[in-house]
C-alpha cells in the first residue's frame, strides 16, 4: 500500500444548519463516499472540542466570532462554539460512509490549543500520531478532501508536504470558509509547499 485518502472534518457542525456551517459542505459527501470505496486506506479526522475550548469566542469576554487574538502559539481565529465532544454537531455527516475508515484521528481536544492540521496542533510541534500511523502502513501518497479548504485541509496538506508525503488536494471535494481572502491565500500556500491541487 502506498496511498491513503484523508477525509477531513466532514462533520455536522461544518455542514449547512451546523454551528460553523461551510456553504455547500454537504454537497461533497457523495463524491467522497465514491472515492472512499476505491481507496487503499481511509483515515477520517474529527474536530473534538471540550465545551470550554480556548478557540471559542464565548470563552473571551466581549470577543466576537471570527475575530483574531494572540495565543501563546500565535494568532488564533475565535470561532462560534462547534464540534463539542459527544454532541450531534461533532458527529460525522449522517450520509458519510464512516464504516469505510480504518482510523479516526480526533483533534482539538486540548482546551488550550486549537488544531487545524491532521498532523499537528496549532503550535506546529505537538503531533496527532497520524504521521507514525501512515509510515507504519507504508503510505507515502495522500489524497485529501473535506472541510474546510482554507483551514483544516490547508494546514493538513502543507504539514503533510513538509513531512515528505506526496499530497494531492481534491478541491472539487472540499469547500471553503473564505474569511477575508483566506481561500486564495491557502491555495497559494499549498502550491508553494508542493501540494498538487486538482478540481479548482
Amino acid at each position: 500500500m502506498s496511498e491513503a485518502l484523508i477525509v477531513i472534518d466532514v462533520q455536522t457542525d461544518f455542514c449547512p444548519g451546523g454551528a460553523l456551517a461551510v456553504a455547500g459542505g454537504d454537497q461533497i459527501v457523495p463524491g467522497i463516499n465514491a472515492l472512499m470505496a476505491q481507496a487503499d486506506a481511509v483515515v477520517l479526522t474529527q474536530d473534538w472540542h471540550p465545551a470550554n475550548h480556548s478557540s471559542f469566542a464565548s470563552q473571551h469576554d466581549g470577543a466576537a466570532p471570527f475575530s483574531l487574538i494572540d495565543m501563546p502559539y500565535g494568532p488564533q481565529v475565535l470561532w462560534p462554539d462547534h464540534c463539542i465532544q459527544g454532541t450531534d454537531g461533532a458527529g460525522f455527516h449522517p450520509d458519510l460512509a464512516v464504516d469505510r475508515a480504518e482510523l479516526i484521528i480526533r483533534k482539538g481536544f486540548r482546551r488550550g490549543i486549537d488544531s487545524y492540521s491532521a498532523f499537528f496542533e496549532n503550535d506546529h510541534t505537538t503531533p496527532t500520531g497520524l504521521e507514525g500511523y501512515l509510515r507504519s502502513r507504508g503510505v507515502d501518497r495522500l489524497v485529501m478532501v473535506g472541510l474546510a479548504t482554507d483551514f483544516c485541509v490547508n494546514y493538513s496538506a502543507v504539514d503533510a508536504a513538509k513531512l515528505g508525503f506526496q499530497v494531492q488536494v481534491r478541491a472539487d471535494l472540499c469547500r471553503a470558509i473564505d474569511l477575508d481572502g483566506s481561500l486564495a491565500a491557502a491555495v497559494q500556500g499549498m502550491q508553494q509547499a508542493g501540494v498538487q491541487i486538482s478540481g479548482l
